[in-house]
C-alpha cells in the first residue's frame, strides 16, 4: 500500500471529546501491571468467543453468563464511575465490582440446571440476591458505558414492575413480589434473554471481524481508496466522507465510532477546501451513521431483528440495499450541490494518493468479499465474520509493512473486546428492558393502545412509531432503541397487516437515524465536537442532509419493492424513481438546480421529489415532469452550469476562517 496522503492535523476538540460522548463515564489509560493484565483479558475475551462459537460449543446460557460476566470485568476496569477520578489506575471499589461480577456469572454457571428448573415458578434466597446484585451490576455497567439516558429507562421499567398494580388503565399489571422480579431478571428471561444471546454471537464476531480489518490496514486502504477516487472532484473532501461512509461505515457498528475513525481526516480536509465548520461536521456525521443502514455488515441492531424476526440476516442485508444506495445518493448529491452553490474546489491531484497504485493492492478488499461470499453460501453470520479475519490475516501477508505476525493477531483480538464492551452493557440493561415487557404484558397493551389511537390506519400508526423510536433513540445506542422499540411497538404494527420485515426495518431506521436528529444527537455532537462547529447548528445541518432517509421508511411501507420484495421490473422501476427523487429532494433543500432556486420553486420541487420517491409509476411520472420543467426553465434562465462561474474568494469575503488554510 502508498503511504497516505499529507493532510492537516485533527481539530483539536473544544468540549468533550468523542469517546465521551457515547461512552458517559471516562475511561481509563491504565498502566503497569493492570494494563498488561487488562490486554490479556481482553484478547482472551475475544479468543474464548471464537473457540465456542466455532470449534468448541457450550450451552448458550452459560455462554451468555460468561460474555456478561467476562465483559462487566473489563467495563468496571476500563472506565471509571465519574469523570475526574484517576484514569490511571483501578481503585479497589471497582475491583469488588468486577469480582461481584464474576461471581454473579459463576453462580449462574455453577447452578444452571436447577435455576432452569425453577425459572418462572420458584426461588430460593441465593437466587434473589444474585438477582439483585447481577441487576444492580448492570445498570451501573450500562450507565457508564452507554450513558444515563438507557440506565433510566431500564430503572423506570424495574420500578414498574413493582407498581403496576397501582396504576391505572393500560398501565396495570396483577403485580409480582420482590423475589420473583429479580430471580426472574437474572435468567433467560430477562439479561440472559435474546438481546444478550446476540451480543455474545454476531456482535462480538462482527467487532473482531472490524478489528482484524482494522489492524490488517484493510480500513486505511478503505480511506484511501475513497480518497484517491472523489478526493479531486469539486468539494471532493465532502464526497470522500461519503464513500468512506459506505466502505468504513459498513464494517462499524457505531456512528460514534465512525466518525471518530475516519472524521480526523475528512473533516480538515472539508475545511481545508473551503466548507464551513458546521457543514464540514455535519456532513461527516451523516455519512457515518449511513454505515449502520450499509450491507453487508449493518448495525448490531440488525442482528437482533434477524433473531426476533426469524428472517435469515442475509435477506435483511439484502433488503437494506436499495434504502442504503439512496441515502447516499442524497448524501453525495447534497455535497456536490453544496459545493457547486458555493464554488469549491476539490483537493489538488499532486497531494492525493496515484489511484493506480491502490488499485494495485485491491486484496484487501478481500475480507468484504469473502464475508458476502460465505452469506450467500449460506454460512452462519459468526462463521462468515471467522472466514473474514481468516481473509484480513491472509491479505496482510501480502504487504511486508502491514503483515499481521502473533502480536498483530492478539492486539486485534484484544482491540475486538475493547469495541464490543458498549454493547454487551447495552445489550444486558436491554434484557431488562425487554423481560419487564414480557412479565408485565405492558407491549401488548401498548400495542393495543397503537391499533385504538391509530384506529386501524396504518399510516397513522407509522408516524406514531416514528416519533416513539426517535425518542427512544435521544442519548441511547441505537441497538437498545431499536430493541425496546421492536418489542413495544413492533406487535401491534404486525397485527395490523404490516409485513414483519417492513415494520422492524422502519424501526431500525429511525433508530439509527437517532444518532443525527436533535435535541440529543451524539454523531452530530461528536463531529461538531471534532470541527469546533456549533453542535445544535451541525446537528440540524445532518438532519437536512439526511432528509431523504427520514422520508424513505415511509416509502418503503407503501411498497416493499424498496426493500426489494417483488418482480425485477416493479424493483428497478421504483429505485430508479425513487433515486432520482432523493437528488431533486437534495436540489430543493440546498437551493439549487442548474442555479439558484426561488422560494416557490424550492418548493415545487420538493413536492415533485416526494411524488417521484413515491412507489406509484403516476406519481413518479408526474413528479418527473415537474422536476424537468423547473430544470428546463433554470437552464434558460441561467445557462449551463452556472455554479461552474462562482470564485471561491467570493465566499473568504464571508468567513476569512473559512478559507484560512487554503
Amino acid at each position: 500500500m502508498i503511504e497516505p496522503m499529507p493532510i492537516p492535523p485533527p481539530i483539536p476538540p473544544t468540549s468533550a471529546p468523542p469517546s465521551e460522548l457515547e461512552f458517559a463515564g471516562s475511561q481509563r489509560t491504565l498502566e503497569g501491571w493492570e494494563k498488561t493484565l487488562f490486554y490479556w483479558l481482553c484478547a482472551g475475551f475475544t479468543a474464548f468467543h471464537l473457540i465456542v462459537l466455532n470449534v468448541y460449543p457450550i450451552d448458550s446460557i452459560i455462554l451468555r453468563a460468561v460474555h456478561l460476566g467476562w465483559g462487566s470485568v473489563l467495563g468496571f476496569g476500563f472506565f471509571a464511575w465519574r469523570t475526574g477520578s484517576d484514569q490511571s489506575r483501578i481503585p479497589w471499589y471497582d475491583w469488588l465490582l468486577a469480582a461481584a461480577s464474576a461471581a454473579c456469572a459463576g453462580y449462574v454457571v455453577l447452578y444452571l440446571d436447577e435455576l432452569q428448573i425453577r425459572a418462572g415458578a420458584l426461588y430460593t434466597t441465593a437466587d434473589v440476591v444474585v438477582g439483585l446484585a447481577g441487576t444492580a451490576l448492570v445498570l451501573e455497567l450500562a450507565r457508564r458505558l452507554a450513558g444515563i439516558a438507557l440506565t433510566l429507562i431500564a430503572g423506570v421499567f424495574l420500578l414498574y414492575a413493582f407498581v403496576g398494580p397501582l396504576l391505572p388503565g393500560v398501565l396495570y399489571h396483577k403485580g409480582y413480589t420482590f423475589g420473583f422480579i429479580f430471580s426472574y431478571m437474572f435468567s433467560e428471561y430477562g439479561i440472559f434473554g435474546v438481546t444478550l444471546e446476540i451480543s455474545s454471537t454476531f456482535i462480538i464476531m462482527f467487532t473482531a471481524f472490524a478489528a482484524f480489518l482494522t489492524k490488517s490496514k484493510a480500513g486505511d486502504y478503505f480511506n484511501d481508496l475513497a480518497v484517491a477516487l472523489v478526493g479531486w472532484a469539486r468539494g471532493g473532501p465532502a464526497k470522500v466522507a461519503v464513500v468512506s461512509g459506505i466502505l468504513f461505515g459498513s464494517i462499524s457498528g457505531s456512528s460514534v465510532a465512525n466518525v471518530v475513525a475516519s472524521g480526523s481526516v475528512t473533516i480538515p480536509m472539508m475545511r481545508r477546501v473551503g466548507y464551513d465548520r458546521a457543514t464540514a461536521g455535519a456532513i461527516e456525521a451523516t455519512s457515518s451513521t449511513g454505515g449502520q443502514i450499509t450491507p453487508p455488515v449493518m448495525g448490531a441492531g440488525a442482528f437482533i431483528m434477524a433473531e426476533v424476526t426469524g428472517i435469515p440476516y442475509g435477506t435483511i442485508a439484502l433488503s437494506a440495499v436499495i434504502p442504503c444506495l439512496l441515502f447516499y445518493i442524497a448524501c453525495y448529491a447534497h455535497c456536490d450541490l453544496h459545493a457547486v452553490r458555493n464554488g469549491l474546489r476539490g483537493v489538488p491531484r499532486s497531494e492525493l494518493p496515484p489511484l493506480v497504485p491502490l488499485l494495485k493492492h485491491m486484496y484487501l478488499l478481500a475480507p468484504i468479499v469473502v464475508l458476502v461470499t460465505a452469506f450467500i453460501m449460506g454460512y452462519s453470520g459468526f462463521r462468515a465474520a471467522l472466514l473474514g479475519m481468516f481473509a484480513a490475516l491472509i491479505a496482510s501477508w501480502l504487504d511486508a509493512r502491514y503483515r499481521m505476525g502473533p502480536r498483530g493477531v492478539v492486539d486485534a483480538l484484544e482491540m475486538g473486546a475493547k469495541d464490543c464492551m458498549q454493547l454487551v452493557a447495552v445489550c444486558a440493561a436491554a434484557g431488562i428492558i425487554v423481560g419487564i415487557i414480557a412479565l408485565t404484558g405492558i407491549g401488548g397493551r401498548f400495542s393495543s393502545l397503537v391499533l385504538a389511537i391509530a384506529g386501524q390506519n396504518q399510516a397513522l400508526a407509522m408516524v406514531f412509531t416514528m416519533i416513539v423510536v426517535t425518542i427512544l433513540g435521544m442519548g441511547m445506542p441505537t441497538t437498545a432503541a431499536y430493541a425496546i422499540a421492536a418489542a413495544v411497538v413492533a406487535p401491534g404494527l404486525i397485527r395490523m397487516g404490516i409485513p414483519p420485515l417492513v415494520a422492524h426495518m422502519f424501526i431500525f431506521y429511525y433508530a439509527v437515524l437517532s444518532a443525527i436528529t436533535p435535541p440529543v444527537a451524539v454523531a452530530s455532537f461528536a463531529a461538531a465536537s471534532m470541527a469546533q462547529a456549533d453542535p445544535w447548528k451541525t446537528s440540524w445541518i445532518a438532519v437536512k442532509l439526511g432528509l431523504a432517509t427520514f422520508i424513505v421508511p415511509f416509502m418503503f411501507f407503501a411498497s416493499p419493492a424498496l426493500l426489494g420484495q417483488g418482480s425485477w421490473p416493479e424493483i428497478a422501476q421504483v429505485f430508479v424513481g425513487a433515486g432520482f427523487g432523493v437528488f431533486m429532494l437534495a436540489c430543493s433543500t440546498e437551493g439549487w438546480l442548474n442555479g439558484p432556486l426561488n422560494t416557490l420553486e424550492r418548493v415545487l420541487l420538493f413536492a415533485a421529489a416526494i411524488a417521484m420517491i413515491h412507489p406509484e409509476p403516476v406519481s413518479t411520472l408526474v413528479g418527473a415532469a415537474v422536476a424537468l420543467a423547473i430544470w428546463g426553465y433554470q437552464r434558460w434562465r441561467h445557462g449551463p452550469s452556472p455554479g461552474d462561474k462562482i470564485p471561491s474568494p467570493v465566499l473568504a469575503e464571508r468567513d476569512p476562517d473559512q478559507f484560512a488554510a487554503r
